[in-house]
């Protein structure tokens, strides 16, 4: 499956600023990790966030969001943002910053 670049792009700057961030080709798309351990990533135009299974559960509710179901298996601690739940950077930004709070609660792999 082939990913959005420029929204590729547009990760790589709003985490420009954190250290270590590591890309990895990942779910037929394209993976940042935070020390070691998978945050989001882009699959098709989506945004792909871990939030852990009380973060996820309670993004389903807002706009744009969907399970992350590649599999046939719904990822209880992963969502799906389609483009129009990112199109402003603000919002952007807002989702990647509840990604990497969570994945900042984990051990560094």
């Amino acid at each position: 499956m082939a990913y959005d670049e420029s929204l590729a792009a547009r990760i790589r700057a709003a985490l420009a600023s954190r250290s270590a961030i590591e890309e990895r080709r990942m779910f037929g798309g394209l993976a940042f990790l935070v020390r070691g351990n998978m945050c989001c990533g882009v699959a098709g135009d989506s945004l792909v966030l871990r939030l852990g299974n009380d973060g996820a559960a309670k993004a389903l509710g807002e706009p744009h969001v969907r399970p992350m179901d590649f599999s046939g298996k719904p990822m209880k601690s992963m969502v799906y943002v389609g483009p129009d739940g990112i199109a402003a950077a603000a919002d952007l930004a807002r989702w990647l910053e509840r990604a990497v709070a969570f994945v900042q609660t984990l051990p560094a792999k």
